[in-house]
């Protein structure tokens, strides 16, 4: 077993020693365990693909708001712009998005490497957790199930899905492979000048707030961004989307001064063809009935 000095003494580089002890016994082969559910399995079996293991990856990570560099606004005029983490790298929220790529990064890349050293080609439904610990200290985890192709060639790299064990399959059957997972993380500001605070009070009536909508759109166009020159870094044909999302909250960060921050995520399969025919190397896949048919 790992001793308290085995943690102590890691350099941060690698594997956790915990993580490469669990990796040790998992390569040793007998019993293992997975995160796929009935239908996921069986989705695997059709596709060629056998589970060995469940696989993870972890990352402790201190964010704090220092990093707060300004909104862009000039003045209390009717003139402020938004500010994202895409357009002006050093400017608003920057650092702070760009130190979420970083827990992302880290955590899906141990999960990769652990994934590697039990013999897996891929990893199938990866689930993306963050935990807040306290005193803006966070926990990124990725955790997913490493499968290996019933086939003497094995791929270049470990590919990594948050589709499970089924669309895999229907992925796959149908000329299709995921890639990797893909993420693009944004977040932008804007100060309430002038026409927003006019537009947003309750005596305005119903109209919409034009700057929220510029920080909201701007924001989420970051994202996407991100997303594709991922896409493209990888040389994948595309990407099927898992989740999009987007929060907003407000800072007063001096006396009768409003900013207003958006954050959008988007999580992604990258997927590249490798049968460009116009008919899908197989039309449906096998299924099994799971009610017993009244006679």
């Amino acid at each position: 077993m790992t001793n308290v000095e085995g943690v102590a003494d890691w350099d941060g580089r690698g594997l956790p020693p915990v993580a490469a002890e669990r990796m040790r016994r998992a390569a040793e082969g007998g019993a293992w365990t997975s995160l796929l559910s009935a239908p996921a399995a069986a989705g695997l079996e059709v596709a060629g693909f056998d589970p060995v293991g469940e696989v993870m990856g972890s990352m402790v990570q201190r964010i704090g708001w220092s990093s707060y560099y300004g909104c862009g606004s000039v003045g209390w005029g009717t003139n402020s712009q938004t500010i994202t983490s895409g357009s002006h790298p050093r400017a608003g929220f920057a650092p702070y998005a760009h130190a979420q790529e970083n827990g992302w990064a880290t955590a899906i890349g141990r999960m990769v490497t652990e994934a590697a050293g039990i013999g897996a080609d891929g990893i199938v439904g990866v689930r993306l957790s963050r935990q807040n610990l306290g005193n803006a200290v966070h926990e990124f985890t990725a955790m997913g199930t490493g499968v290996r192709a019933r086939s003497a060639t094995r791929p270049g790299r470990v590919f990594s899905t948050h589709l499970e064990g089924q669309d895999v399959a229907k992925l796959v059957l149908a000329g299709w492979m995921p890639a990797e997972l893909a993420l693009g993380i944004a977040v932008g500001i804007r100060h309430d000048d002038w026409n927003t605070r006019q537009q947003r009070t309750w005596t305005a009536g119903n109209i919409e707030v034009g700057a929220y909508t510029e920080l909201v759109n701007q924001t989420r166009a970051d994202a996407r961004m991100l997303v594709q020159h991922r896409i493209r870094a990888v040389g994948a044909d595309g990407a099927v989307i898992a989740s999009m999302g987007l929060s907003t909250w407000e800072i007063e960060p001096g006396e009768g001064h409003t900013d207003h921050v958006a954050e959008a995520t988007i999580i992604a399969t990258a997927i590249t063809q490798f049968h460009r025919s116009r008919e899908a190397p197989s039309r449906s896949l096998t299924y099994l009935p799971l009610k017993r048919s009244r006679p």
